[in-house]
């Protein structure tokens, strides 16, 4: 559960404390989404032979303690998930652990993830078709389960997926290429799996929730092909080794189709998904007398003109109370992206992610709009790679940053938002909240 100033059990007034009742939302929107409330009614009966457990991403550690608690105390159960640093949550009290649970990094991968994709697939073998492989998936997993192919290193994986993150290249573009420079993505897992059941329980964290997307889809069957992540590591200009390049013009490194006999029994269930947080935070606003209206869960595009486009909408509201009549709260969702600018000499690296851009944006169109104010924030209670959710938006949120020396352009200039907010207290820090449906984004018009 997120600390938070105030509790479920309390709605701030939207008119006297407009940021504690958007943070209200964002609390709300991440507790529909949490996996103990979610997974229970996809699990299936334990089998005839072994229940191995297998994961990967940001809500593994929550995902395995919620396994463990709803999956019957004389049933076998084992297995092995990596999440990221710092995201297991506290054990509860009389819970017995059955699934080891190990720590990665993210966004870029390490060695530690690299150990734990080389143990998940040799658990992986030896498997009968007695037996059910039950695989706790969640966003973040496309770095945290990383196996390089053959003719890459740990070094290059990091460095592409780097570039990758900086070059502005959509989710889907980025797990097209992780697919096919892994050893265990891309359905890969779910062939080492064979001939056992495999059951996948998933958290989405991507626009139109394919399961094939959510950390790159290692037990989903992938319909991309080699030759389009060759087209997406050229259209960015990123270089992978020559024998690497050979591999994937030849298709030698191509992934298991949907036509694949090894999916023929193999299940995928959505547990918890952006749109029902989404709808959670909307009736929340309506139980406090504010209207609201959900946009989309599928946004995607460069984080600050996503910001900018909100921006004009929420002023179009404010101003004609059209297309949405005030008092209401504008709810979107989705993955957007930040390309990195280019660093003058001698300038610091800017801090930040994909909402505090959002809102650097939107503070920018909005210039100081009276009875408007908004937050952004990842669900995963981590925006970027820094230690904030996101940021909120306020009326005078640009003339309070003037006051303390910040100008929004210098910021924007070197994709450094965490700085522009910290230095007038408008960062939300929650700490990992345990699941993942990916950005959070609500707007109050009053």
């Amino acid at each position: 559960m997120i600390a938070s100033k105030t509790g479920l059990s309390t709605v701030p007034d939207a008119r006297a404390q407009p940021r504690e009742f958007l943070e209200h939302l964002y609390r709300v929107a991440v507790d529909r989404a949490l996996p103990l409330s979610t997974m229970g009614a996809h699990l299936p009966a334990p089998p005839k032979g072994r229940t191995l457990v297998l994961g990967a991403g940001k809500a593994g550690g929550s995902m395995a303690q919620a396994l463990e608690a709803l999956w019957p105390a004389d049933a076998p159960l084992s297995g092995l998930v990596v999440t990221r640093y710092d995201h297991i949550p506290p054990r509860p009290e009389g819970l017995p652990q059955r699934i080891e649970i190990v720590e990665a990094a993210h966004p870029v991968p390490d060695a530690a993830g690299e150990q734990a994709a080389q143990r998940i697939l040799a658990l992986a073998n030896g498997l009968t078709a007695d037996d059910l492989v039950l695989c706790l998936i969640s966003g973040g997993g496309s770095s945290l389960l990383v196996l390089p192919a053959e003719g890459l290193t740990l070094a290059d994986k990091q460095r592409i997926n780097k570039q990758l993150l900086d070059s502005g290249a959509g989710i889907g573009e980025m797990n097209c290429v992780r697919k096919h420079l892994s050893r265990i993505k891309g359905g890969r897992l779910a062939a080492a799996c064979a001939p056992a059941k495999v059951v996948t329980l998933t958290i989405s964290d991507v626009p139109g929730d394919d399961p094939a997307i959510i950390a790159s889809g290692p037990t989903v069957p992938d319909a991309s092909t080699c030759a389009d992540a060759l087209a997406i590591l050229d259209r960015y200009r990123i270089e992978i080794p020559p024998a690497v390049r050979a591999s994937l013009e030849s298709g030698a490194l191509e992934t298991p189709d949907p036509q694949d006999p090894i999916f023929a029994t193999n299940e995928v269930h959505l547990i918890a998904a952006p749109q029902q947080s989404l709808e959670a935070a909307a009736a929340a606003a309506r139980a406090a007398g504010i209207d609201a209206h959900i946009l989309s869960d599928e946004i995607e595009g460069e984080s600050r003109e996503v910001g900018k486009v909100h921006a004009a909408l929420a002023r179009a509201v404010a101003h004609r109370g059209a297309p949405f009549a005030r008092p209401c709260v504008i709810l979107s969702g989705g993955e957007t992206t930040v390309t990195i600018r280019p660093r003058q000499p001698g300038q610091a690296r800017g801090r930040g992610g994909r909402a505090g851009e959002f809102c650097m944006g939107l503070a920018s169109a909005l210039m100081g709009q009276s009875q408007v104010w908004a937050l952004a924030a990842d669900t995963d209670g981590i925006d970027g790679v820094e230690d904030n959710a996101g940021a909120f938006v306020t009326p005078d949120t640009l003339v309070r940053a003037a006051s303390a020396g910040r100008k929004l352009g210098d910021h924007l200039d070197r994709n450094d938002a965490y700085g522009y907010f910290d230095a007038i207290g408008d960062l939300l820090v929650t700490g990992p909240t345990n699941t993942n449906v990916n950005d959070f984004r609500a707007l109050l018009v009053l």
